[in-house]
């Protein structure tokens, strides 16, 4: 007799179904898995064994095959002890067939039969439940289960507590019935509403003095989801104002919120396991990050932060301080919004839709163009550090903005806008973007050619200046896109359907600086 256990797995952000198919047969006693299983799920062979003797029950001495289906798909990870254990157990007697047909099951299991937490439940959850109505999960993870309603959810701690469950009826102390608050829905699943994560205090716009310049480069990065590059010497608020940035961005919609959240719990990153991430997520990653960890990867493929990132912002400080290498893996995300990593028998596709926000020093001293310092390094040193960073990056970066030192007078300034205005002003410009494409969570900054030419117009004066600007500072086609969309995002914040001479020498301002710092 073949017993039939439901299972899931994940590949990128999404889950899918497993089969556990177990067979005990006659024969010299074996345990064998097939269905390209990945090492882990080989070495819970040793890990079952043992469980299910600490559970008191005798192991049989026969030939055990454990397939895992769809076998043309590799597995990883201890998502598969508990239902392989159940399987066993229900192929020997112990539990009956019929009280676990339409169960899903995920769990790592020890050696003494306690049931550990695993990763990626939320987008296994998300993806069965569509199809079953209990699952069975670890205590751990009963929360983050929990966050996907219209299903039964069982959180348990030890393989005792499942095998009395389906033997009894006696439902494990973390037994729910998730069958309330039903007004958020999505992909006709419905959420628990009041599950969100609003922990982090917002750091306000307000207590940054002077800079005005800065704050309004990043008031037109937010309202067009641009990728803005901050020049300036050190202490000039770079890190402080790009710290501010996520508060001012569109509170994130429920079908990112999950998306996010189920990037988080695919790489054991979730801080809190019973709520949805509400804030747009900041990354700050060390320059001394590597390639791997940068866009993901590893021997079990998992996100990297530019997918840690994904709907909110990454910033990259002392950008020249990355290698060159790390660096140009961020050309193809930056353009195509996704990740995919291959090695060679997997390949999966993360989501990538971030901002990028870097900041740099004009030089390795920190003091070169500030009028202020002198600088000490030589042409060749500051060749060598602005050189770090190529052209085609560059070119894939919208904003280019000075920032400076502020002034003695400027540290005791009382009306400096606050975090609350310029949201206000953002939220104004992206409603008008959701109109004019007629979807939430579509920006300027995310416009492909067609789109440009339809949206972003230009009248006879406004065209001939812009040709003069593309032929003087040697243009891409790229940045001639960028510089349209951005002059939209700018006639966007005025409130404007019409693109205007000021919203393009705005735009064209934006693009300029680098030629001060990158043509030495």
């Amino acid at each position: 007799m073949i017993t039939k256990i439901i299972s899931g797995g994940v590949v990128g952000i999404y889950g899918y179904d497993v089969f556990v198919e177990v067979f005990i047969s006659n024969g010299l006693p074996a345990f064998d898995i097939v269905g390209l299983a990945g090492k882990a799920i080989k070495e819970s062979k040793e890990r079952v064994r043992a469980a299910i003797k600490n559970c008191g029950f005798e192991f049989p001495s026969k030939k055990i095959t454990i397939n895992l289906a769809p076998a043309d798909v590799r597995k990883e990870g201890p998502y598969f002890d508990l239902p392989i254990a159940i399987g066993i157990l229900v192929s020997i007697g112990v539990i009956k067939e019929s009280k676990v047909s339409n169960v899903f099951f995920a769990g790592e299991l020890s050696l003494d039969g306690q049931i550990r937490n695993i990763n990626g439940v939320l987008p296994m959850v998300h993806h069965s439940s569509k199809k079953y109505k209990t699952f069975i999960v670890p205590k751990e993870n009963l929360k983050e289960a929990q966050l996907i309603q219209n299903i039964e959810i069982i959180g348990v701690k030890h393989l005792n507590e499942v095998i009395e469950y389906f033997r009894t009826g006696t439902k494990p102390k973390d037994y729910n019935k998730n069958f309330e608050n039903e007004s958020c829905r999505s992909d006709n699943i419905t959420y628990k509403e009041d599950f969100t994560d609003n922990e982090n205090i917002k750091l306000d716009f307000a207590n940054v003095k002077g800079q005005e310049g800065m704050k309004r480069a990043l008031t037109v990065a937010a309202a067009g989801y641009h990728n803005a590059l901050i020049i300036g010497p050190p202490g000039s608020g770079k890190t402080m104002l790009a710290k501010r940035l996520p508060f001012i961005l569109p509170d994130l919609s429920l079908e990112e919120s999950l998306t996010t959240t189920k990037i988080y719990s695919i790489a054991g990153r979730l801080k809190n396991r019973n709520k949805l991430i509400k804030e747009r997520p900041f990354r700050d990653p060390h320059h001394a990050i590597s390639y791997a960890a940068l866009i993901g990867g590893g021997k079990v493929i998992k996100p990297g932060e530019i997918s840690l990132s994904h709907n909110g912002v990454l910033f990259l400080d002392e950008l020249p301080e990355f290698k060159r290498s790390v660096l140009e893996v961020l050309r193809q995300p930056l353009e195509d919004r996704e990740i995919q990593i291959s090695h060679a028998d997997e390949s999966v596709t993360y989501p990538a839709k971030f901002m990028l926000i870097a900041a740099m020093n004009p030089c390795p001293c920190g003091n070169y163009g500030t009028g202020t310092d002198e600088c000490k390094c030589s042409i060749m040193a500051i060749s060598k550090y602005i050189g770090k960073i190529s052209g085609p990056l560059l070119d894939r970066i919208d904003i280019h903005v000075e920032s400076t030192r502020g002034s003695y007078s400027s540290l005791s300034e009382k009306n400096s806008i606050s975090t609350a205005e310029i949201k206000e002003r953002v939220l104004a410009a992206c409603n008008m973007q959701y109109k004019r494409y007629g979807t939430k969570n579509k920006y300027n900054a995310h416009l492909n050619v067609s789109e440009i030419e339809k949206y972003c117009k230009l009248d006879k004066t406004s065209d001939e200046l812009l040709k003069q600007a593309f032929e003087k500072l040697k243009m891409s086609p790229r940045a001639y896109h960028k510089i349209l969309k951005l002059a939209r995002t700018i006639a966007d914040l005025e409130e404007s359907e019409k693109i205007g001479v000021m919203h393009l020498t705005d735009a064209l301002n934006y693009r300029s600086l680098d030629r001060k710092y990158f043509n030495l």
